[in-house]
């Protein structure tokens, strides 16, 4: 881990995507979707497709009910609702139960290093009790100083990062996430974005300040 201290901190608050950028969790979300599904019984009159860990790729970081139309827009709204909570019930189930280390390389051992220096948050487009089984699981709650997300506010994520920054009075935040939606979700913001590149998704150049390959790359954004 290279050292930080004497260095100067360019950013006063560094705000953290989850899936994708902490950690990769749909090869377990996939099994455990798939299961609600099966309990469901909803197949038996409707044409609902299971997911992979490649589907889920594609879905991460929309909002949940954006998810829940993407995979299943045969279904009533009422019964989508029912479907989308009862698979986040058996995701958090699973995740609650693994003991897999499913974070990206580097990821806890530079949080709680950054955490020494400068305020953490997270914002996600996750449901409610998500980011807290999150970073309970990655044992970095104690660097956490505040999260937000759709689950609890029903607000997208350009809103949450601005409540974020409102809340704990940042004047200067960074985003780093790992989609073209979080970058566009950084630009209504308002706030420069740190594209995680080993993610799902694909960013424009010119929609980011930094790509990382890595998230240890971080530490060179942030400091001079």
């Amino acid at each position: 881990m290279e050292e930080i201290i004497n260095r100067t901190a360019k950013f006063d608050g560094l705000i953290l995507d989850i899936d994708g950028t902490i950690w990769n969790t749909t090869g377990i979300v996939a099994v455990a979707w798939n299961r609600a599904i099966d309990m469901s019984g909803l197949q038996k009159t409707y044409p609902i497709k299971k997911v992979n860990a490649q589907i889920l790729q594609q879905e991460f970081g929309k909002t949940m009910d954006t998810i829940a139309l993407d995979l299943w827009p045969e279904l009533p709204a009422d019964k989508r609702d029912m479907l989308i909570s009862e698979c986040c019930s058996e995701e958090h189930v699973s995740l609650n139960d693994m003991t897999l280390d499913i974070t990206y390389p580097g990821v806890v051992e530079t949080i709680r290093k950054l955490s020494e220096s400068m305020n953490i948050f997270v914002v996600s487009n996750c449901q409610d009790g998500y980011i807290e089984l999150v970073i309970s699981k990655c044992g970095i709650s104690d660097c956490i100083k505040d999260f937000e997300c759709f689950g609890r506010t029903g607000k997208g994520k350009a809103e949450n990062l601005q409540l974020i920054v409102q809340r704990n009075q940042i004047h200067s935040p960074i985003y780093v996430g790992d989609t073209s939606g979080d970058a566009e979700a950084c630009k209504q913001a308002g706030i420069p974005f740190a594209w995680a590149s080993y993610g799902f998704g694909k960013v424009d150049d010119d929609d980011c300040i930094a790509k990382l390959s890595k998230f240890s790359d971080l530490i060179e954004v942030l400091f001079d």
